[in-house]
């Protein structure tokens, strides 16, 4: 059976016009601030609209099956035609001229990483600041969900899709049908976002640098309207708390969320992964905050030298930066760099955590850590009991062997491909630090780096090949590693 050709096509032109419809919002928000882009931003819509229709119009004959083989494609390629459309606002307006930078600030934002070639993002255009962030909002619930959401025009094929796009190792459904699922996801999505921007606003933000904000929050990519990022409001610490409580909100099964509000708080409690993601980033705050309180000499930032004088000081900064590292929202209150050499390794070590699976975190995730470490752990139990049968359990059910190897695999492959992207930019000249954080943040859709990637840096200075191999790591770390290096495989396209 060969490839159902018309089917990628068709819902690649649906995709486009999404984008385009997308854009329009951003026409709307040019429009009533008056920055000088909104035509070129209207030009950009119509252009993906056009291109999205004809793909439609002309495959409109398709079979309406999706097998697994197309599932993989639409998705990744889902991905490359979102960026390749969304960087259209950018190049027509002249905001960042130059393919190379505008499909890295593009697919970065898709994928929800964060980093950024910007050196001034304060003197963009408004309506260009806007689609900038809205970019990170569709990257964060999945744009194919969104398509399976509005239009179920896929019939059983969405869950091809929905299996090879939903973050984590596992999709927990809400529902038995997919659309159904998708369009709660969705739900709990725009509403974290409308609340987020509505206590944004009481705190003190302006309600354009509140929306642009719940919008990077929610999709955990870290885009900000400001050069200093969240630091600018160092002097605000209710906002840096409202932020942090929904990085933690986004950090999270969305499942569990949706859990929550039907009134199921005990699913919550009693939910393994919930239960260490909440730990660990209580433990790992305590621990940064006690090493930046003992240092007296540890600065907030370069753009707000405040000194920490006080444990409420250390203890915030040390929670901002720790929530914002592991569930890879990339926001920054201060230069955690900067901070003491241990800090350092331990940040980039958390490079590595990630969220829950089902949010929209990036990372390894936290429930691939726990069966690998509860694996390894009962592998001295088989040692010693070697024909006994021993299961690794997971929520007080056993988990099927294959899914603990296909964790392994992915374990293996995440850190091979870490070593490849590290040793790919050392070979285009950053040094050791650069490298190894550039390729980490990357890969695990992170944002602020190490060393001359750092939080108060971006990747700019990057040659242009190695803007392109980020792009490559971003995708793939967005997309959980096997779908976008499946394609890689010859396997993959042999007919069957």
């Amino acid at each position: 059976m060969g490839l159902n050709q018309k089917i990628i096509f068709h819902i690649m032109g649906l995709l486009l016009l999404f984008n385009g419809g997308f854009m329009l919002i951003a026409v709307v928000v040019s429009g009533i601030c008056q920055d000088g882009v909104t035509l070129d931003i209207l030009l950009a819509s119509i252009v993906s609209m056009l291109i999205g229709m004809f793909a439609m119009f002309t495959t409109r004959g398709h079979k309406k099956e999706v097998k697994r083989k197309e599932g993989y494609l639409i998705v990744t390629f889902g991905w490359l035609v979102m960026s390749v459309s969304g960087m259209l606002p950018y190049l027509f307006s002249g905001a960042i001229p130059g393919v190379t930078n505008a499909f890295f600030e593009t697919i970065s934002g898709y994928t929800t990483t964060g980093a950024s070639i910007l050196d001034d993002i304060e003197t963009l255009p408004k309506g260009i600041l806007f689609w900038r962030s809205l970019t990170h909002w569709i990257g964060g619930m999945g744009i194919i969900v969104l398509a399976i959401a509005i239009l179920p025009l896929l019939g059983i094929g969405g869950m091809q899709l929905f299996a090879a796009e939903a973050p984590g190792p596992s999709a927990d459904k809400l529902h038995p049908r997919i659309t159904d699922t998708a369009k709660r996801l969705w739900y709990i999505y725009v509403g974290y976002t409308a609340a987020e921007t509505v206590l944004l606003k009481l705190a003190g933000m302006s309600f354009f640098d509140a929306i642009n904000h719940s919008l990077a929050t929610l999709s955990t990519g870290g885009f900000s309207t400001k050069n200093a990022s969240l630091a600018f409001w160092n002097d605000q610490p209710l906002i840096q708390y409202i932020v942090i409580l929904f990085m933690f909100l986004a950090g999270m099964n969305f499942v569990l969320s949706y859990f929550a509000f039907k009134g199921k708080v005990q699913r919550i409690l009693k939910d393994e992964e919930f239960k260490y993601y909440s730990i660990f980033i209580l433990l790992f705050t305590v621990l940064a905050a006690g090493v930046i309180y003992a240092s007296a000499n540890v600065q907030v930032s370069e753009y707000h030298p405040m000194v920490f004088g006080a444990g409420e000081s250390a203890f915030r900064h040390a929670l901002f930066q720790v929530v914002a590292v592991v569930t890879t929202t990339g926001f920054v209150s201060s230069d955690f760099t900067s901070w003491t050499p241990f800090l350092t390794v331990f940040f980039f070590g958390l490079f590595f955590l990630g969220g829950s699976a089902g949010s929209t975190a990036g990372g390894i995730k936290i429930m691939r850590h726990l069966l690998i470490i509860k694996n390894g752990l009962l592998e001295f139990k088989r040692t010693l009991h070697p024909n006994a049968i021993i299961p690794v359990r997971y929520n007080n059910k056993t988990i099927k062997e294959h899914i603990v190897y296909n964790i392994i695999a992915f374990f293996v492959l995440y850190m091979l491909l870490f070593i490849i992207g590290a040793l790919g930019l050392g070979a285009m000249g950053l040094d050791f630090v650069s490298a190894i954080g550039g390729a980490a943040s990357s890969l695990g859709n992170v944002g602020p780096a190490l060393g001359s990637l750092s939080p108060l840096s971006n990747f700019n200075g990057l040659p242009d090949i190695g803007k392109w191999w980020c792009g490559f790591l971003m995708l793939a770390g967005r997309l959980e590693l096997f779908t976008v290096l499946i394609l890689m495989t010859p396997y993959f396209w042999k007919r069957t």
